[in-house]
């Protein structure tokens, strides 16, 4: 299992946070070495104080008292002492800076992950986006990236604390093989237990959360989508329950969890303790006569077994949070492989037609949304789409603006298909205007430029265009905030907002997707010919329900059943 994990790290990290990982865990055996030097330091120190007689007989430590000149044992044991302290002084310093490396390259994988992860959705299919629940989306770019990056912390934090274990055990076997075998297999065995009775349990949780809490992502989008609608209801409160329930299973799961993860951590240090006790009181019955010539022997393994439980209480932590976070992983990887547009910067531009040639496109099913579709779109004209919901319109639209591919056929844009190799520089020529507008909360001019580069004075020209500069001047102007969804506006002003927006790209080609079907027909006939006025030196496709709307087209045809028919 670990093995197929470290392959998923290893594909979802770049090289850069590969190497900080390496690096990081170099530093770890370092760290290791200083706290068995720590350890080990204590027991020649107490033996010294104990009896000043081994500063001469002791071939290391006289080396030191004589090449240091100490005057007397009794300074020689002062500088040990002071020696020791500042040993951990040093030791302190470096754990401080091991941990801040360990936080900050975890928050860095976490940026890393989320960054890819919001890059990967945003280069998806069209086709494989709107299968996609936006509350999925935004769990796994908030909630799945950090819990993947809490996972390799843990791994850090677990290679880390088993060195520092091995060096340790190496230091009891070296000191007494018989008293650290013991303890070898006293900590296994309790190790193997405490795991097989809790770690099952929380790795199920850690599945369980996953999907309670995407349910918990959708119910919250879904009510606060629908705030409106909802106030309408007579049963609201059966929403509200709906989310105490989830709420509630979710606050379930993390109290068993975050409970089972601190049970190790008592066992353990019960089980440590009780063994450095009854490995005392064995030395009392059985060698009381010899006790005050072992206390430095047993005063090492004392700490040794002090500094040994804090590692085994992280090294369990470590690996149930690795198996509580680990479906996180195995999201994230899934994620990440998901098939993205390959799109080359290539150049097309329109100069005359758009041809689309024998069309057929289809939803990953066996049966086609359109069949056969021959087309041709002179620049400048004026063209509008008709039919039944669902005759497939919208989609033809997308086709042409390439959102979609099709599944057999041409689109020619003068002659020059159109594919992945040039699409991009198409879809920047084209102005859409959708039937359900989004204004995020932000200002109109945050709403047009939507990340483009940032020109008031055309910010101000195509909201003149759009027939809404004069409204906006009586507030902040530009300035102005929509609030979320344009909930300050009305949907006439949103819609000139959305007019503005894509005029703002300053497109060749205009399209209307059932832009104001939503509105009244005096808002309407007003916001048609503006657009007809706008669009004079411009191609317009317009899909509409009502003609009137499209009373000023050149060329009207209906789509029915996948198929189109001049009208």
């Amino acid at each position: 299992m670990f093995k197929k994990k470290y392959i998923q790290i290893k594909n979802i990290l770049d090289k850069n946070h590969l190497n900080k990982l390496k690096w990081l865990l170099i530093l770890s055996i370092f760290v290791s070495i200083l706290e068995i030097i720590g350890i080990s330091s204590i027991m020649p120190f107490l033996a010294v104080v104990n009896d000043s007689q081994i500063i001469q007989s002791n071939q290391y430590l006289n080396f030191i008292y004589k090449t240091f000149n100490f005057k007397s044992e009794d300074s020689f044991i002062i500088f040990f002492g002071l020696s020791v302290i500042f040993f951990y002084i040093f030791r302190a310093m470096i754990n401080i800076f091991f941990n801040q490396k360990v936080f900050k390259i975890t928050f860095m994988i976490n940026y890393l992950i989320a960054s890819k992860l919001f890059t990967k959705y945003m280069n998806m299919y069209y086709i494989d986006f709107i299968r996609k629940n936006s509350s999925y989306l935004n769990k796994t770019i908030i909630t799945e990236a950090a819990y993947t990056s809490q996972l390799i912390q843990s791994g850090v934090i677990l290679i880390s604390e088993l060195i520092i274990v091995m060096l340790i055990l190496v230091l009891f076997v070296y000191i007494n093989y018989l008293v650290a075998l013991f303890i070898i297999a006293f900590f296994a065995l309790s190790g193997v237990l405490v795991l097989r009775m809790i770690s099952k349990i929380i790795k199920t949780k850690g599945v369980e959360r996953e999907i309670i809490q995407k349910n918990y992502y959708e119910i919250i989008n879904r009510s606060f989508h629908n705030f409106k609608f909802i106030k309408l209801l007579a049963n609201a409160k059966d929403i509200e329950n709906d989310f105490n329930k989830i709420n509630h299973s979710y606050s379930q799961i993390n109290i068993i969890t975050n409970t089972l993860k601190v049970v190790p951590k008592y066992l353990i240090e019960f089980m440590g303790f009780a063994l450095v006790i009854s490995i005392i009181l064995f030395v009392l019955v059985y060698d009381k006569d010899n006790f005050k010539n072992v206390l430095p022997l047993l005063t090492i393994f004392v700490v040794g077994l002090y500094r040994l439980l804090p590692s085994i209480n992280k090294i369990v932590s470590s690996y149930n949070s690795i198996i509580f976070f680990i479906k996180s992983l195995d999201l994230v990887d899934i994620d990440l492989k998901i098939d993205s547009e390959r799109l080359s910067n290539g150049n097309i531009f329109l100069e005359n037609k758009i041809e689309l040639k024998k069309i057929y496109f289809k939803f990953n099913s066996k049966v086609n949304v359109l069949e056969n579709i021959n087309l041709q779109i002179l620049k400048g004209s004026k063209i509008a789409f008709i039919g039944e919901s669902g005759s497939g319109k919208s989609t033809l639209v997308d086709l042409i603006m390439g959102v979609h591919l099709s599944t057999q056929g041409k689109i020619l844009i003068d002659g020059n298909e159109l594919s992945e190799n040039n699409i991009i520089s198409w879809r920047s020529q084209i102005g859409y205007i959708p039937q359900h507008v989004y204004l995020f909360d932000g200002t109109v001019a945050d709403n047009i430029t939507f990340g483009r580069k940032y020109d008031k004075e055309k910010i101000i020209k195509v909201l003149k265009q759009s027939n809404i500069h004069s409204f906006l001047s009586l507030k902040e102007g530009i300035d102005t905030y929509v609030g979320e969804g344009g909930v300050m506006l009305s949907g006439g002003q949103k819609q000139r907002i959305a007019i503005a927006r894509a005029l703002y790209g300053d497109p060749d080609l205009l399209i209307l997707d059932e832009a104001t079907s939503a509105l009244d027909n005096e808002t309407e006939k007003q916001i048609m010919d503006e657009i007809y006025e706008i669009s004079k030196n411009k191609t317009l496709i317009v899909i509409a329900h009502r003609l009137s709307t499209i009373e000023k087209c050149d060329k009207v045809y209906k789509i029915k059943n996948g198929n189109i028919i001049d009208e």
